[in-house]
């Protein structure tokens, strides 16, 4: 039986951006599916999903970027996620979804799988968490190899197809800017570029103690599918060369498969003041700067609507 709705409160949860820190492709199955070893942080930049207990199932949308996801209409991970617990779960009521959109569509940085992440979530306190965290977790693959890292919302390290999750949570604090020419580069035609031999894992014990440290262990590690990403979109190039020229910056490296950009530094005001120096440079970029979060994001509630 369908656990019962907690409240009519309505239920906030933010959906941050996915920071692969690097990302090593390590094998394929015989599926087609590629094999990764990756450590993924996320970053206080991101996206909101809200619900509210309700008849239906609906989704409202605003944000800057909202105009991405207002083009898929009924299409979208959001939906899609929260069609899925409601069936599995064998749920009856329905919740009205509101989509805060700021990240940049189709940008490496999981702002889909992060939004659908959220979105289980918040329909998972909604609803009275009518599934438990296997199931969940289970649920969440199915919806993407993203979605699992992103349901957990802190530093892991990520192996498989992206089901396999190790805790990395003593990751380090530091500040990150990000940068994306506005130019979608779907996953699946970065992966079909991709070529040459497989990399071996890339993790590595201890945990780096401040930014420095990290950003130097991290420059013996890459994202394999850079090269890849850069063949279809060369202007990738000179976003790194740009963020890596910025003050303070530690490192930069793309995300995921492109075709945001990342570079990370000592601390969030370094970041801020980096970020405000390449947005005044490049206007058309969609640009952010923050911090890297150091533990998950907890859900709000924000009473009735």
């Amino acid at each position: 039986m369908a656990a019962e709705p907690r409240s009519r409160v309505t239920v906030r949860a933010f959906a941050p951006a996915k920071i692969n820190l690097y990302l090593h492709v390590v094998g394929r199955r015989a599926d087609g599916y590629h094999l990764l070893d990756s450590l993924i942080a996320f970053a206080d930049i991101g996206d909101a999903v809200t619900a509210t207990h309700a008849d239906g199932l609906t989704l409202t949308v605003d944000g800057a970027e909202a105009a991405a996801i207002a083009e898929l209409g009924e299409d979208n991970l959001i939906l899609r996620a929260a069609r899925r617990l409601q069936s599995r779960a064998g749920i009856a009521d329905g919740a009205a979804l509101h989509l805060e959109k700021r990240l940049p569509a189709a940008g490496g940085i999981g702002g889909g799988s992060s939004d659908a992440a959220a979105t289980l979530r918040v329909l998972s306190q909604v609803w009275g968490r009518p599934l438990d965290d296997d199931a969940l977790l289970a649920l969440a693959l199915e919806l993407g190899a993203d979605v699992p890292a992103c349901l957990a919302a802190q530093p892991v390290w990520v192996g498989g197809i992206g089901e396999q999750l190790q805790d990395a949570a003593s990751l380090p604090g530091a500040g990150i800017v990000l940068a994306n020419l506005r130019r979608p580069l779907p996953t699946a035609d970065v992966f079909r570029r991709r070529s040459g031999s497989f990399s071996s894992a890339g993790r590595f014990a201890p945990m780096p103690a401040d930014a420095s440290q990290l950003a130097a262990v991290l420059a013996s590690r890459r994202n394999d599918l850079t090269a890849a990403a850069v063949a279809l979109v060369p202007e990738i190039g000179a976003v790194l060369d740009r963020l890596a020229g910025l003050p303070g910056a530690l490192l930069a490296r793309m995300s995921g498969s492109g075709a945001t950009c990342f570079a990370l530094f000592k601390d969030r005001a370094a970041a801020l003041a980096a970020g405000r120096t390449l947005a005044a440079a490049e206007p058309g970029w969609w640009t952010a700067a923050g911090a890297l979060l150091t533990a998950p994001p907890s859900l709000e509630e924000i009473g009735a609507p």
